[in-house]
């Protein structure tokens, strides 16, 4: 007969691929806050989180249809949602007395200049402390601002019908894309100097 090792099981969230157990140990050892960050389909998620023997406990949640409130009539998951959601999170975290955490992205890893560094820079601006590499991380400021956006609008203004197609939601809500970094500022405007969420 031969001898066959057992079979590991993994726990049950890593299984579902809900929790990276060595990431989340790494993370916890900081002894700081985390910084959780999901994206979905339709929006971005962003928490601070206290480790609890008990099960973790929510400090501050913002996720970005909180932009709708505050004028953001686009995309609730491209780069200037994730910078403004960023910064969402950050004057609210500091204004309930939070200064400084670290990031978790649990089972995403970020590329360089990606949305979820958009959100860290947005986080950063806002006056929260996290940890991170060189500023080369984080995209650009036309990417940022959705100046990207507006450009490929403007090339595509001449062609009705491929301008119709490509922006059919920003058309539907009444939002022109033409006019994205106007909104984008308005909005980081009213985040910064708002009030409380």
């Amino acid at each position: 007969m031969v001898n066959k090792k057992p079979k590991r099981v993994l726990y049950r969230r890593r299984r579902e691929q809900r929790t990276n157990y060595n990431k989340r140990l790494t993370l916890l050892l900081s002894r700081k806050l985390r910084l959780v960050l999901r994206f979905t389909n339709r929006k971005i998620i962003a928490q601070l989180i206290e480790f609890n023997t008990a099960g973790d406990l929510v400090k501050v949640g913002v996720n970005s249809t909180a932009l709708l409130k505050l004028g953001w009539n686009y995309s609730l998951k491209n780069f200037p949602a994730a910078y403004l959601t960023g910064t969402l999170l950050g004057k609210t975290a500091l204004q309930e007395g939070y200064k400084e955490a670290v990031l978790d992205t649990g089972f995403l890893a970020p590329l360089r200049r990606s949305k979820v560094y958009a959100f860290l820079k947005g986080a950063t601006d806002a006056g929260l402390k996290i940890p991170f590499g060189d500023k080369e991380i984080f995209p650009e400021e036309k990417r940022i601002t959705g100046q990207h956006i507006v450009d490929y609008a403007h090339a595509l203004k001449g062609k009705k019908d491929m301008h119709e197609q490509r922006f059919t939601q920003y058309l539907k809500s009444g939002s022109q894309p033409e006019e994205m970094t106007k909104a984008f500022e308005q909005t980081k405007k009213k985040i910064i100097g708002g009030s409380k969420q």
